[in-house]
């Protein structure tokens, strides 16, 4: 296991040792090893916190058509919507009473929230709840947009790349996406100030050993300051249906790969995984996470968000239920608080 040890020593590796790596995803003493240096790095830069996210899914128009989404915009059969500005503060309203401070707004590519309404939403939830971080999640813009975003108060933005290979990158996506513009959209957000969210699925059609290591070649290089990892899981009404479903296993590995390679991400364990596993988050904790996303959406429209089958979007994992979801976040070991939760810039 000398890849291991590399890892752990250095905190990183080369595409052809992260290949070695994932060899090992299935070696009960590799895990384990990976698991305690993963919850030690994450107990060093932020103990046993938990942070919990309000999570608004604001519209699940798109434009895009990415092959694996429940809400790509060819997807005739999705139900959609979108809430107005006075809806969205009520959802902010109702988590900063429950007691989160961090607000994210998730919503497709929808053309409808112009640079001009974005800028008006983000300016009055930052009004409204200056002590609030708030975190977008909408997809690619340009520069400029994303500057406007900045100015008006946005904190953070989630941008999962997805896949780092240009080869799997098209077996996911269609010819007018590109891999080149993705990348880019992260470096603006890098060098505009945001705290910035990359990550891809485990487990998407066409993943092998070498996809999978050069994301985390390109994870080193980007240091996001959060890293979004969750098992693929297909959905019924886009063309890779009857693909098969990512392993928990070997997203919990990488989980515990991504806290040693960037010690001080703030690392959500997904909604996915509790989808695909009842414990799957609980898990996720004690594979080095620290983040927990919650939903504030409105009730009637969180199974409209559906970008997989079966996404839980009611009991723990909705705020309803978050005095369940932080008994389970302390039966972890850990505890969930209601702070900020920026990212760690202490060495």
């Amino acid at each position: 296991m000398d890849v291991i040890n590399r890892l752990i020593r250095d905190g990183s590796l080369t595409k052809e040792e992260y290949v070695e790596l994932l060899g090992y995803a299935g070696d009960i003493g590799a895990v384990k090893l990976l698991k305690e240096e993963a919850v030690r790095l994450r107990r060093k830069y932020y103990g046993d916190d938990v942070y919990l996210r309000g999570l608004i899914e604001f519209t699940n128009y798109c434009r895009n058509n990415c092959y694996y989404c429940g809400i790509r915009g060819e997807n005739a059969k999705a139900q959609r919507y979108r809430l107005a500005k006075d809806e969205i503060l009520s959802c902010c309203a109702e988590g900063h009473r429950l007691g989160f401070r961090t607000f994210v707004l998730q919503g497709g590519e929808d053309p409808y929230y112009t640079d001009d309404r974005m800028e008006e939403i983000v300016h009055a939830i930052k009004t409204a709840y200056p002590n609030c971080a708030l975190t977008l999640s909408i997809g690619e813009r340009t520069y400029e947009s994303y500057q406007r975003f900045r100015l008006a108060g946005a904190d953070r933005y989630l941008l999962r790349h997805e896949t780092a290979n240009e080869e799997h990158y098209r077996r996911l996506h269609p010819s007018s996406m590109s891999l080149t513009v993705r990348k880019r959209c992260l470096y603006d957000l890098k060098a505009l100030g945001y705290q910035v969210g990359a990550g891809f699925m485990v487990g998407s059609p066409g993943q092998t050993k070498e996809t999978l290591a050069e994301d985390l070649v390109f994870l080193k290089e980007l240091n996001p300051e959060m890293v979004g990892i969750g098992p693929f899981i297909p959905h019924h009404d886009t063309v890779f249906a009857d693909e098969p479903a990512g392993s928990v296993d070997l997203t919990l590995f990488l989980l515990s790969v991504v806290r040693i390679l960037l010690p001080k991400v703030l690392l959500p364990a997904t909604t996915a995984l509790g989808t695909l596993d009842e414990n799957g988050r609980e898990k996720g904790l004690l594979a080095g996470a620290n983040v927990v996303m919650p939903n504030l959406s409105p009730v009637g429209k969180r199974k409209q968000y559906e970008l997989y089958d079966n996404k839980i979007c009611t009991g723990e994992e909705a705020a309803e239920g978050l005095e369940e979801l932080k008994r389970r976040i302390e039966a972890a070991g850990c505890r969930a608080v209601s702070a900020r939760g920026d990212y760690c810039k202490s060495s």
